[in-house]
């Protein structure tokens, strides 16, 4: 079987030259790294053909998150297809073997990897990612959507894999698209009976300390891809899964007296909220409009 691993890039020079050193160093390397930039000012060409890896440039405006995947798929020679970011990094050097275990199964097409926080992640979005991205591994088809939810479709491209060949037969990723690419993905596999696994085992450092205008500004986006698609998702809905999100971490944070903490994720889950539910508001409206 082998391997393709793509990074999509933007002024990645600090990191990218460990994100690949640590690639090499799995016990099952990738068989080729693609690193797809755009336009960067820094030194990531010079890091990235450094380390040998193919770098593919493009305009930065010509940048998508499903458009630009998909190309670099198209180009890339891996029966199995991983996805990384550039701001994620494998936490042992296990991580690519536990991410195709799955695989060894050939009705699973997809496994999402798990995110672990960085050391300087703040303590209510470390309790986020332990919240979202648990130590249990699991599996599951279409017929999960009812108890799961929206949690069916939460693949993620900050570390996931593909099989090729399922890829191509639902269509590659949609595009042009906002944001979600990766969900909308697993829909698709789902919807064509496929199955999907999460490997709890398969763990890469990733967190972001959001400002609360960055958190309104990302959940705008996510919100009016979740109504543009809602059909595709069976109109499931982030608020209950969202819920049962704020009341844990808030629980851990005040048995912990970390009230402050608390008080600042508060604000975050109604930044989250207010973003969501403003983006659904434009994208029904939108819709409308053009309908009219």
């Amino acid at each position: 079987m082998r391997i393709s691993l793509i990074i999509p890039t933007l002024n990645a020079g600090k990191e990218l030259g460990a994100l690949l050193a640590a690639l090499r160093a799995q016990t099952v390397p990738p068989d080729e790294i693609i690193v797809v930039d755009s336009a960067s000012e820094d030194d990531t060409r010079s890091v990235a053909e450094a380390a040998e890896a193919i770098f593919i440039p493009i305009a930065r405006k010509d940048f998508d998150h499903g458009g630009t995947r998909h190309m670099a798929l198209m180009r890339s020679t891996g029966d199995v297809v991983i996805f990384m970011t550039q701001d994620a990094m494998p936490a042992d050097a296990l991580a690519i073997e536990h991410l195709l275990a799955p695989l060894a199964d050939p009705q699973i097409a997809a496994v999402g990897g798990r995110q672990v926080p960085k050391a300087d992640t703040r303590p209510f979005e470390t309790l986020v990612r332990l919240h979202n991205y648990p130590e249990e591994s699991r599996v599951w088809g279409a017929e999960a959507v009812d108890t799961m939810g929206v949690r069916a479709f939460m693949i993620s491209d900050v570390f996931a894999a593909y099989r090729r060949e399922a890829y191509l037969r639902v269509g590659g990723f949609d595009h042009p698209i906002m944001t979600n690419e990766d969900m909308l993905m697993a829909q698709k596999l789902l919807a064509a009976g496929y199955r999907i696994a999460y490997a709890g085992d398969a763990r890469v450092q990733h967190a972001h300390n959001l400002t609360f205008r960055q958190q309104f500004r990302r959940n705008y986006i996510v919100g009016r891809t979740m109504k543009r698609y809602e059909d595709r998702f069976c109109h499931v809905q982030e608020m209950g899964t969202g819920m049962t999100l704020a009341k844990d971490v808030l629980c851990r944070l005040v048995r912990r007296g970390q009230l402050v903490e608390a008080c600042r994720f508060a604000l975050d889950c109604a930044a989250r909220l207010a973003g969501n539910r403003l983006g659904r508001h434009d994208e029904a409206r939108k819709g409308d409009s053009l309908s009219h």
